[in-house]
């Protein structure tokens, strides 16, 4: 069985593939620009990602990979990806 949930409800160890940009973002006039963004970062549908690591306090900023990339986010901006998880957490 698959679950859908925003990036940033992710833990260590998840890995799944990325199925929303955007659409979840608090702030409508930062909108598009975060979409942007993510999308410039090679955060795109269909692409496969792992959360790596977390900060210490309060779990920000995430480490990630996507693809064959690394990237870190914070979780407000992870907020704005939708992935379908595909493992278990390590």
């Amino acid at each position: 069985m698959t679950d859908t949930i925003r990036l940033s409800q992710a833990r260590v160890g998840d890995r799944g593939v990325i199925v929303q940009v955007g659409e979840h973002c608090h702030h409508e006039d930062h909108k598009a620009e975060l979409e942007r963004r993510l999308l410039e970062l090679g955060f795109v549908e269909g692409a496969r990602i792992e959360l790596m690591h977390q900060g210490l306090f309060g779990g920000d900023p995430i480490a990630l990979r996507v693809d064959d990339m690394r990237v870190a986010l914070r979780r407000h901006e992870a907020d704005s990806l939708t992935i379908r998880l595909d493992g278990i957490a390590a």
